[in-house]
């Protein structure tokens, strides 16, 4: 299982994946907007998209878990 966790607070902008969806490695899946700049995502690995623990719209903290993928 890998969790993807937040790099820095931010707001979540766009969430471009769902809860069931396959993503594969590189795959931007999530994008914050930290300082004025939206800052993408990436799946570290081939995977399902398990959790989802943000909605577009939350705030995040640096280390926050977004997406876990198995």
């Amino acid at each position: 299982m890998v969790e993807l966790k937040a790099q820095m607070a931010g707001i979540v902008y766009e969430l471009l994946v769902k809860e069931g969806q396959q993503v594969t490695a590189g795959q931007t899946v999530i994008i914050i907007e930290s300082m004025k700049m939206e800052i993408p995502f990436e799946a570290e690995a081939d995977g399902t998209v398990i959790k989802i623990n943000v909605a577009e719209g939350d705030f995040v903290n640096e280390e926050d878990v977004l997406i876990t993928i198995a």
